[in-house]
């Protein structure tokens, strides 16, 4: 996840969420305005992208809705092949 918000904020948002994530952090949204996420209004867009371990981008989704977004995510991943993160034992 990436968010313009200082890392205080992210590290606060994360706790408060139990996120198991990494979240970059660019508050002064130079990686935003890269990948071409970053609105006219200062804040990103809903996209995701979905980047293999060689660091190839497989997809970008820009029709993310926040309130299925979870199973929009599993769905892609799945789609794409992702391999699933084995539980511990």
């Amino acid at each position: 996840m990436a968010s313009t918000d200082k890392p205080e904020d992210n590290k606060r948002f994360a706790e408060e969420h139990d996120a198991n994530f990494p979240i970059l952090s660019d508050p002064g949204k130079e990686m935003s305005a890269a990948y071409g996420v970053l609105g006219s209004r200062g804040y990103n867009h809903r996209w995701t992208y979905y980047i293999d371990a060689s660091g190839t981008i497989l997809k970008i989704d820009k029709q993310v809705n926040p309130g299925t977004a979870g199973q929009q995510l599993v769905t892609h991943l799945e789609e794409l092949k992702f391999p699933r993160r084995k539980e511990a034992t």
